[in-house]
């Protein structure tokens, strides 16, 4: 691999240390449609991660405002229309499904185009380069600071970037625990001093883990610390879409200009722009790469050169293996996009969206559950009727105060009451439920059950919704002596 070439020179000299010192990358800057997408998408992502939180919908009075929030304090997540309750956890299951599924096939039609445009340790070690080149100047300009004595110049530089960092780093922490607490009462109780430890603390965590690894860690995150390099192999193929370089046509490499009368070079000059651009600090050259995250700024830096020396451009550029191998041997072959992996990945992937949509969709927003009493399972009344108690839940996840309607049902002359309430036992009573809560009711059914198997009989409890129409059915049973006859 690349990264080999990259290991100073001190790791050949003692072979008994076991690990090499950092070889600083210091990036250039180059221009091109890669660098251009990737400001693109920078600021696109930027923009949605800092303005989500300051986006509002209106769920009545009482609920917030928040277009997307997870109120953990009252265990709900809200996603503009949508709200989930604490039993939806199983859509956070499908949503993460849908996110891998959809990156596998990302992965086997573009390779790592995420790690190299959307990844968050990509976005924000772009944004924190692009703050350096703006106080220490580009990659030569950096390094010679760097290698030179301190001075004034050099200090205030430094110190001017550093705090620039801290300052977007902060933003930055404080805007994810925007997603946890409203936007607008957090940015007050800050900065009145009102806010909780634990938002001070986590905005100081997020602050930092931010500044240290878009600052400093930058590469050692995506070759060391991220799992994602070692799963892609076995998402790729010879027909992926990724960043190459074109062996046939550049090969054998060599200063200068080419001379019809001297030995036959290829179109690259040597001139090592490709491995200046890469934030990552490998050579492209050397083939497919863990720490190549696909961002294309060695093509960017590689067009340059080639306009500069009269050569075709695109002597790197984004092809797959299948077709550079034709090309060498001086034949065409076309792109395969649909292929038996993408095809798997891609039904594999519309059918968790149908699933969850379909599950979202016909999701109830009332549900009820029924928990029999333990002491005394049952009672035996004056007038010979069996007598159960149960506590009922009702959660309305609507935002309308709602009376629902609860039945039973499986029992010969059955009747219920509120526990405590003096009324007359009845086949229906009505159970109100605030907007967005869980109700929750002590109940008394009386019945005449026949012959009980075991000592129970199935007992139904139906919930209405009757503003909605609609029901919900819990199954429970219904306890009592055993062999009893019928009355």
């Amino acid at each position: 691999m690349a990264s080999a070439s990259r290991r100073p020179p001190v790791e050949a000299a003692d072979p008994t240390r076991f690990f090499a010192d950092r070889a600083r990358v210091y990036p250039k800057a180059v221009h091109g449609p890669a660098r251009t997408a990737k400001w693109a998408v920078l600021m696109a992502c930027l923009a949605l991660y800092y303005g989500l939180p300051w986006l509002r919908w209106d769920r009545g009075a009482d609920h917030p405002s928040q277009a997307l929030l997870l109120d953990i304090p009252h265990r709900r997540f809200y996603f503009f229309w949508i709200e989930l309750w604490p039993q939806d956890i199983y859509y956070l299951t499908g949503a993460l499904i849908v996110g891998a599924v959809g990156l596998f096939l990302v992965t086997s039609l573009f390779g790592r185009v995420w790690c190299g445009y959307t990844c968050p340790q990509t976005v924000w070690t772009d944004l924190f380069m692009w703050v350096e080149r703006r106080f220490e100047g580009d990659r030569n300009e950096r390094m010679r600071r760097d290698q030179g004595p301190l001075t004034f110049g050099k200090a205030w530089r430094k110190v001017a970037k550093h705090a620039v960092w801290l300052g977007v780093a902060f933003w930055t922490g404080g805007a994810w625990i925007m997603y946890y607490v409203d936007a607008p009462t957090l940015v007050r109780d800050f900065w009145t001093g009102t806010a909780s430890f634990a938002v001070y603390g986590f905005i100081f965590l997020f602050t930092a883990t931010t500044y240290v690894l878009a600052g400093w860690a930058r590469e050692q995150v995506c070759t060391y610390m991220c799992p994602w390099p070692r799963f892609q192999a076995s998402m790729l193929d010879e027909q992926s879409l990724i960043v190459t370089y074109q062996r046939w046509r550049g090969e054998p490499r060599g200063h200068g200009k080419r001379d019809a009368a001297g030995p036959k070079l290829g179109d690259c000059v040597d001139c090592k722009a490709c491995i200046h651009a890469c934030p990552t600090g490998i050579d492209i050259r050397d083939g497919v790469q863990l720490e190549c995250i696909n961002c294309g700024l060695c093509v960017d830096a590689c067009n340059e050169i080639m306009e500069k020396v009269g050569h075709p451009k695109w002597l790197i550029t984004w092809d797959t293996l299948a077709r550079q191998s034709a090309k060498a041997a001086g034949r065409h072959d076309p792109l395969h996009f649909l292929r038996p992996r993408t095809f798997i990945y891609l039904s594999a992937l519309l059918l968790a969206v149908t699933v969850m949509g379909v599950a979202l969709v016909t999701r109830p927003l009332e549900r009820i559950s029924v928990q029999h009493d333990r002491a005394p399972l049952f009672a035996v009344v004056q007038d010979g009727s069996v007598r159960n108690g149960y506590t009922i839940k009702i959660s309305n996840e609507t935002l309308h105060a709602t009376d629902f309607e609860l039945r039973v049902s499986g029992l010969a002359q059955v009747g219920m009451i509120l526990a405590e309430s003096g009324a007359t036992p009845a086949e229906r009573i009505v159970l109100p439920v605030a907007a967005d809560s869980i109700g929750t009711f002590r109940i008394l059914v009386y019945g005449r059950p026949g012959a009980l198997v075991d000592g129970s009989r199935r007992l139904d409890f139906s919930l209405r919704n009757p503003r909605t129409g609609e029901e919900a059915v819990y199954e429970s049973v219904f306890m009592g002596p055993g062999g009893r006859p019928a009355n």
